[in-house]
């Protein structure tokens, strides 16, 4: 049969449009005039056409696609004037468009519900979604949801390190529906873990691992036999074995540092194939549990859908350097240093995330794989995705291994200054230096990888070194610095960029949003928009110099705007932490007179989250406890005990709970109303 597409879409000079369809199957769309793309494909059935999309191509290069899937009977379908014998259909398609909506922001670690046990869980997720329905809300935000087992202590509740990209956390599994009786032991326990007012993750983690072995010492038979755990292990052997592995030698050596493994310190497939033989049990341990973490989120991610709601993922920029992905693929990571972020408004020292940086020209070789393998995988839990540290796709700040903050950091890549041109304006530099400085107190820090080439300080005019310069190199090094941070890279950071987000985004069809905070470079928002990444808007953190406040009401509509993130204080706790600064959001943002309230006031904070709802941005996701800060009823008597992370604090123990449970907040129908309301009278 043949069938004709068309659509109506409005490009620009250089751009094509495509149809994807069937199993990665594209065909090229011939431009009628007047907005009208059209082409014609023959198949033998329309099942091949059970979903597909639209891409734009700027000179052969992937620039952006529809947010959601076609299907035929979406479209509107035309019956042609053809021969009898010969099968025909047209059909006419809209870009499809995410409409402006509103979601709520939310660790799973954070959820609270009567079936939990002491943490928040992936079974919690329909329950949220139930309030989201309720409320008139779209969209739930997540923080990662990766295993991050590593030493079994609450370090390890860190959820921007995982020990694997593909393993989901053993802490967001719910025990029943694995197996585990729900006997006396376990509903005291469940009982005394849920009563805590945060999680308590060595415990919740010990626990649940000591029940799941007993569930799988009854259940592993009649699993492993299941169609589905076959399905699930064939689609997933690839990586669930390295993984399986690396677990069972963490446990034998006491370390998830793999130059320690002995004879196991270098990857070997052969090697590890024969020790999984040999720890059967324990590798088919770890597969029953991500069997069943896999299954229990999909259910989720279903539930949300049946409810209108999708679900939105969080792809950290980086992975541990003790992970399963850096023992199996070292050659992907620079291992010999550390991802982290300058001075910012989170901390002034900046921060050292511990986490190794990318080696992009290695990763270029096959087509990004592990990335697109990465993404592949993503893209079965979720609709939407926000990119950590977006920045570290044109450039990250690399520290050097050993060095403790994040002020004898670089950016990478870069173009540093030669150390005779630091002489000719007067700096004197030697031709090499160490990586790491003997003090902070410097001006310049030696580039790692061409020696006698030197990058800028970051923040160096706070130091003493600065302060010795006479007011003419103060002047000179001034210049370099603002031409070195601000301008010198931005062509050079943009062409970096492009080799590497398009092929990513090609391979999902999930909604890309950056995280674009900080000290960003000119060229980041205009990549962005090319690319059809959403911007992330808050209010705090303005992006035009000179601003206190950003303007809510001139966001962009290619934007997620929020009231805080998960490295803020919440609404309330950042009414207290500055008088002066919320004195001011009183008189110039709220437009009231006279002095603030000490305590932000729930007609404060409604007023904020109206603000939020009636902005242009394409989404309104706003963390949980700013929600239930807008009424009396549902607000944390302790606001000081609402925050999630503190970047300035490493490590830093992540295990905010809801004071709630998920149960109590349905049970709040006038209160849900009038959050509904809210919602509707912004059109979201």
């Amino acid at each position: 049969m043949k069938i004709k597409f068309s659509i109506e879409y409005r490009t620009v000079w250089g751009e094509n449009l495509f149809i994807h369809y069937g199993k990665d199957r594209k065909a090229a769309m011939q431009y009628a005039g007047d907005g009208i793309w059209s082409t014609v494909i023959e198949a033998e059935s329309e099942a091949e056409f059970g979903s597909y999309h639209y891409e734009v191509e700027e000179y052969g290069r992937f620039k952006r696609r529809e947010w959601m899937q076609h299907s035929l009977e979406s479209g509107e379908k035309r019956t042609g004037n053809t021969p009898p014998d010969e099968a025909y259909a047209e059909i006419r398609d809209k870009w499809q468009m995410m409409p402006r909506c509103a979601g709520t922001a939310v660790p799973v670690f954070s959820l609270r519900s009567e079936n939990g046990f002491g943490t928040g869980e992936f079974n919690d997720l329909k329950l949220l979604t139930d309030w989201a329905a309720a409320t008139g809300q779209k969209i739930i935000q997540l923080l990662p949801v990766n295993d991050t087992t590593m030493t079994g202590t609450w370090t390890d509740s860190y959820p921007y390190s995982a020990v694997s990209i593909y393993a989901l956390h053993p802490q967001f599994i719910h025990l029943p529906d694995a197996g585990v009786e729900e006997d006396e032991e376990y509903n005291t326990l469940k009982n005394t873990l849920n009563a805590l007012p945060a999680v308590d993750y060595e415990k919740v983690n010990a626990e649940k691992d000591r029940l799941l072995r007993k569930a799988f010492a009854s259940r592993w038979r009649s699993t492993c036999m299941s169609g589905e755990y076959r399905r699930f292990f064939r689609e997933n052997s690839f990586w669930l074995l390295p993984y399986a592995a690396f677990r069972i030698l963490q446990k034998k050596y006491g370390t998830s540092d793999f130059n320690r493994w002995g004879e196991y310190k270098a990857y070997d497939p052969t090697k590890t194939g024969a020790l999984l033989k040999k720890e059967k049990q324990e590798c088919n341990y770890f597969c029953f549990v991500q069997f069943h973490l896999h299954r229990q989120l999909s259910m989720a991610r279903d539930y949300a859908h049946s409810h209108g709601v999708y679900l939105k993922g969080d792809l950290p920029i980086g992975i541990s350097p003790e992970s399963a992905d850096a023992w199996t693929s070292p050659e992907l990571f620079h291992l010999d240093s550390q991802a982290g972020a300058p001075p910012d408004a989170f901390a002034a020292k900046g921060q050292n995330w511990g986490l190794p940086t990318y080696n992009w020209d290695r990763m270029s070789r096959d087509g990004y794989a592990w990335w697109k393998s990465r993404m592949k995988n993503m893209e079965q839990y979720f609709d939407a995705f926000r990119i950590d540290h977006i920045l570290g796709f044109f450039r990250i700040w690399e520290i050097p291994l050993g060095a403790k903050s994040g002020l004898l950091g670089h950016f990478s890549p870069a173009l540093p200054y030669s150390a005779a041109y630091l002489r000719g304006l007067g700096f004197s530099l030697p031709d090499s230096g160490s990586a790491i400085p003997e003090s902070e107190d410097v001006l310049f820090v030696a580039d790692p990888y061409a020696e006698g080439y030197w990058h800028p300080r970051i923040a160096a005019r706070d130091t003493d070194a600065y302060m010795a310069l006479d007011q003419s190199m103060k002047d000179t090094y001034n210049r370099l610095y603002d031409d070195f941070f601000y301008h010198r890279h931005n062509g050079f950071w943009k062409e970096s960029a492009m080799k590497k987000l398009p092929e990513l985004l090609s391979s999902t069809q999930m909604l890309a949003c950056g995280e674009d905070l900080g000290m960003i470079p000119a060229c980041v928002p205009d990549v962005m928009k090319d690319l059809c990444i959403l911007s992330l808007e808050i209010q705090r953190m303005p992006k035009l110099a000179g601003e206190t406040f950003a303007d809510v009401g001139r966001y962009p509509y290619m934007s997620v705007c929020s009231t805080s993130t998960h490295d803020m204080n919440p609404l309330r706790a950042w009414w207290k932490e500055d008088g002066k600064l919320s004195q001011k959001f009183f008189n110039e943002v709220l437009g009231k007179c006279g002095h603030a309230p000490q305590e932000c006031e729930t007609w404060i904070c409604r007023d904020i989250v109206k603000m939020h709802l009636d902005s242009p941005s394409l989404l309104a996701i706003l963390p949980l406890q700013d929600w239930l800060s807008t009424d009396e009823e549902l607000r944390n008597p302790d606001a000081d005990s609402e925050r999630i992370n503190d970047p300035a604090e490493a490590p830093h123990y992540w295990r905010y709970r809801m004071h709630l449970t998920l149960e109590k907040l349905l049970e709040a129908v006038e209160s849900n109303r009038r959050l509904h309301d809210m919602i509707s009278a912004a059109r979201r």
